[in-house]
């Protein structure tokens, strides 16, 4: 019995090895969801396997079971945590560009509210509790008692030596044998035909939430870390890309007299009716709702964008190359990622047409690295957070109206006659919208009939704020004599637990929309207002890649080769996103299932982007 009781004893640990990676599995894949109902028995099979070998690796590296458990649980509670958040404040779960953002994470983390579902409290007390048990296991490893059983000394080769020298060979080859199969899965993993074929994993990039519930987190990650960088488009040639540019530039001259152009892109402004209707205590946004319904020299109605909730430099991306999220992986950052040195742009374009280019934003310099790229995008002059120390807030953010204010005085004080291009993405509407009642400048007074949601009653009070504050600058340049064009959008809709009040009183909500459904969860508004003539266009249905052509169209002046291609593919196919494509017909589709229509747009955007 004693003899039995020894071996179990020494037994434990491999039972553990052999346990535990199988409850760090399911106890992370637990944070966001059941995955007994979302992942097929082999991928359950799969992931087991990857977990048991990460844990086998990690054994190799510390010499001790316990501690290499230990790591593995710390990591995948920290992780599965962290990407809980991420899910809930972004709508898309952890991806490897992510790495590249944690700066800029790290600077807006305290804007948000953490607060964990009862699911996700049980999830990580249970991480806690095996934490605990690995502890005290790795204790009484270290304390067991010490027998006199010892080998017999061999004054050749002294016992301790040789067992030293044998167990580090034994963790070398295990750390050999487990790295190339770690290695070996991660490139399975890469190939195309395995994953459609063999394993039949679920790989549509643009629904990166639904590749982590059916394949796994950690595979999910490892299925993405292929697209850090960007893939050539099928019989990609630098030639015909050259040819095809070429074939769309013009000698066109710009006009003598060059009208300013304002373009605002505003924090989280959208309009939530567009996801059904609701009555509100007031409108929360009667200026622009007013230039929505047709307004002399105004061109209005809906952009797509390819993100919600957060990513607000992918828009600006959009909007300023004329590129698309479409043809990049779903998740990263081309600011951060792909722009390393100059790239063609609206302000690069506006800038060789005489114009002084400025880019604006009232918060931090580095965030998504704005203080480099801008540069590299032909901006002039940046001015960021400290240019506004004198401007007025709302919560802790400058408000609409003070950013506006910098925005007159950097037109006041241009050289009469230099015409300017202004770039500015506001701060104002940024989440979180619960915090609200630590600040006494802004108190929210728009309610919803039926809905006692405070999160949708302080993001419409903040829209509210929004549409005076650009009623007013619009009110400005109708009284100013040099020409005008004035573009306002938002960058994206804010995060699911805000519109979700309005779809529950449609008996609906973010996880159950239909594909359809769920492509109005990335329209927000947007006009292009001029104090001189420009004509008249309402409900138009287009693409933040296409609106700086438009911008240019609006404005009179001459497109590059490129945006002209741009305004020539949007009469054939006037949407395109990361989530969705919209052809002329109205008919929804997606960029995979498009690849035919879209391979010129993709070959020319690779070519500019990472082959010029």
């Amino acid at each position: 019995m004693k003899k039995f009781t020894g071996r179990l004893r020494r037994g434990i640990p491999f039972i553990c090895l052999f346990l535990i990676p199988i409850l760090n599995f399911y106890l992370m894949e637990g944070y966001t969801h059941n995955p007994m109902e979302t992942m097929a028995l082999r991928v359950h099979i799969m992931n087991i396997l990857l977990f048991e070998a990460m844990a086998l690796f990690l054994t190799a590296v510390t010499g001790r079971i316990c501690a290499a458990l230990l790591l593995q649980t710390v990591f995948c509670a920290v992780y599965g945590l962290a990407n809980y958040y991420v899910l809930e404040f972004r709508g898309a779960p952890i991806q490897p560009w992510d790495i590249l953002s944690i700066s800029t994470a790290a600077s807006v983390a305290d804007n948000y509210e953490y607060r964990l579902d009862p699911a996700a409290i049980r999830i990580l007390l249970g991480f806690l509790l095996l934490a605990a048990a690995e502890v005290l296991l790795y204790k009484s490893r270290i304390r067991r008692p010490k027998t006199d059983s010892r080998p017999v000394p061999d004054e050749n080769f002294p016992p301790k030596h040789r067992i030293r020298t044998k167990k580090t060979a034994m963790r070398l080859i295990l750390g050999l044998f487990t790295g190339l199969f770690l290695f070996g899965y991660t490139k399975m993993l890469h190939n195309e035909e395995i994953v459609q074929t063999k394993l039949r994993l679920y790989d549509k990039l643009f629904t990166p939430t639904t590749i982590q519930y059916k394949n796994g987190t950690v595979t999910a990650f490892l299925m993405e870390l292929q697209y850090l960088s960007v893939d050539k488009p099928k019989n990609y040639s630098k030639a015909q890309a050259q040819q095809l540019l070429s074939s769309y530039r013009s000698d066109a001259p710009a006009p003598e007299e060059k009208p300013n152009i304002i373009v605002v892109m505003n924090e989280a402004f959208s309009d939530p009716a567009v996801l059904g209707d609701f009555t509100a205590s007031t409108d929360y946004m009667p200026f622009v709702h007013s230039l929505l319904a047709g307004r002399e020299n105004t061109i209005s109605g809906n952009l797509s964008v390819s993100v919600k909730g957060g990513n607000t430099a992918n828009t600006e991306f959009e909007y300023l190359t004329g590129h698309s999220m479409a043809f990049l992986p779903y998740g990263s950052i081309p600011y951060q990622q792909y722009i390393k040195d100059d790239q063609p742009s609206l302000a690069s374009h506006l800038s060789s047409l005489g114009y002084h280019t400025v880019a604006m934003h009232p918060y931090r310099a580095g965030g998504w690295d704005r203080d480099t790229v801008y540069p590299h995008l032909g901006f002039d002059e940046m001015h960021f957070q400290e240019y506004y120390k004198d401007a007025g807030l709302v919560r802790k953010y400058v408000s609409d109206r003070g950013d506006y204010e910098k925005i007159i005085q950097v037109y006041e004080n241009k050289p009469q006659g230099e015409p300017l291009f202004l770039f500015n993405v506001t701060m104002q509407n940024h989440s979180s919208y619960s915090d609200w009642g630590d600040y006494d400048n802004f108190s929210p007074d728009i309610t919803v009939e039926g809905s006692d949601s405070k999160l949708l009653s302080a993001y419409l009070s903040l829209l509210k704020l929004s549409d005076t504050a650009i009623e007013e600058l619009v009110n400005y340049f109708s009284a100013q004599e040099e020409k005008t064009v004035l573009v306002f959008f938002g960058d994206h809709q804010p995060t699911d637990s805000v519109v979700n009040p309005v779809l529950k009183l449609h008996q609906k909500n973010c996880e159950t929309l239909s594909d359809a459904e769920k492509t109005l969860r990335y329209k927000v508004p947007f006009f292009i207002w001029a104090n001189f003539p420009i004509g008249s266009q309402r409900g138009v249905e287009t693409s933040a890649n296409y609106l700086a052509a438009q911008t240019l169209t609006a404005a009179g002046l001459p497109q590059p080769a490129y945006f002209r291609f741009l305004t020539d593919l949007q009469t054939r196919i006037p949407v395109v996103c990361a989530g969705h494509v919209q052809l002329a017909d109205g008919a929804l589709s997606d960029a995979k299932t498009q690849q035919d229509a879209l391979h010129d747009y993709h070959t020319l955007q690779y070519y500019l982007l990472t082959d010029r």
